[in-house]
């Protein structure tokens, strides 16, 4: 659909549409208060606007090297259709996905059906959790740093924690919730930690421990260097996906090594943005307080491993949250005297540590 936009472009056109969208934001939130009737209505239209724009140009992109993990799967898929069994070893979820979409679909309608899993739910929460305030929600989410990145190379990766926030989404149907969650693991199993660190916050709630032991982390990580990163590689996991993340077999064109002071300075815009809310500002919304400690446990855990390979996709674990974490209570509650200028600086500021590192330092 959308191949006359050029490859090495396809990219940067995402995110200068984005951009479009992010002006109205702004122009409204200088002109109007949130909660005026003609705000509420170009948040509809333009919400609207946005969730088919992305769906359609993520879901339609080329089939094309650009995007490595698109290729590879598009390998699979067609390897399937010539009679080759898929090799299964692990994310099953996942493979029976894919299996399935060769019998019914092609594999444009496959990568298709790959973005309404990836997008759809991030519609879904984000209408119920802020009702008519949904669109500053949903387009931080996708403005995100690692959004598009796993929208289109990290593709189950990506597609798990969508499933994962959409059983959020159910958190009072549990039912629904925990058959999410366990297929969210099925899609990718280092899922696993979300689940683990939703399980441990749902027992224990206190922020001020989980902000403690985040800041420990940081200490122990940089005193003792590459010991967990060497311990997690001694214990011999069966998983040549995950254990590669420890190797040295890297692309220094996707990742460095070392300690990432840039990365970590971006995680604790969450943890300052939890702390400011719950303590500075008493929000009090018990959803909000677990999301946080959630983020917490699932960032101090990438903190302790940060020199490892791939270091960005341990932090993803956290950072796919991020959003939440940030824009949630200022969604919720009018926390600010000029509340809707401050939704729209928050959101540029979010937006502009994205297109810099993703648009103006890629050139």
């Amino acid at each position: 659909m959308f191949d006359f936009i050029p490859i090495e472009h396809y990219t940067f056109f995402y995110y200068q549409t984005l951009l479009v969208f992010l002006i109205g934001i702004l122009l409204h939130a200088v002109i109007l208060e949130i909660d005026d009737l003609r705000n509420t209505r170009f948040l509809k239209v333009f919400g609207y606007l946005s969730l088919v724009f992305v769906l359609l140009y993520m879901g339609f992109r080329p089939i094309h090297s650009v995007f490595v993990d698109m290729t590879m799967y598009a390998y699979s898929f067609e390897r399937y259709l010539d009679g080759n069994p898929l090799e299964v070893t692990e994310d099953y979820g996942f493979y029976w996905f894919l299996e399935f979409c060769t019998k019914v679909m092609s594999v444009e309608a496959f990568f298709f059906t790959c973005a309404l899993i990836y997008i759809i739910p991030l519609y879904i929460l984000s209408v119920k959790w802020f009702k008519a305030y949904w669109f500053y929600a949903f387009f931080a989410l996708v403005v995100s740093f690692s959004f598009w990145a796993y929208g289109t190379n990290g593709i189950r990766n990506g597609l798990a924690t969508s499933l994962f926030l959409l059983a959020l989404a159910f958190k009072d149907k549990k039912i629904v919730l925990y058959a999410l969650l366990l297929v969210a693991i099925s899609f990718h199993k280092t899922m696993v930690l979300p689940v683990f660190a939703f399980i441990v916050s749902s027992f224990y709630t206190k922020s001020q421990t989980y902000i403690f032991i985040w800041l420990t982390t940081i200490l122990v990580s940089l005193a003792v260097g590459n010991f967990f990163v060497e311990y997690i590689e001694s214990l011999g996991i069966n998983d040549r996906r995950f254990e590669q993340y420890f190797t040295d077999e890297i692309d220094e064109a996707i990742t460095k090594t070392g300690f990432r002071w840039d990365f970590l300075i971006y995680s604790a815009t969450g943890v300052f943005a939890g702390w400011y809310y719950l303590f500075k500002k008493n929000f009090s919304d018990k959803l909000y307080e677990q999301l946080f400690n959630m983020y917490l446990i699932t960032n101090a855990f990438w903190v302790l491993v940060i020199r490892a390979n791939f270091t960005n996709r341990f932090a993803y674990l956290s950072w796919f949250m991020l959003a939440i974490i940030i824009f949630y209570p200022i969604l919720k509650e009018q926390l600010f005297k000029q509340h809707h200028r401050m939704v729209g600086t928050v959101l540029l500021l979010y937006f502009m540590f994205t297109y810099i590192f993703n648009v103006i330092l890629v050139k």
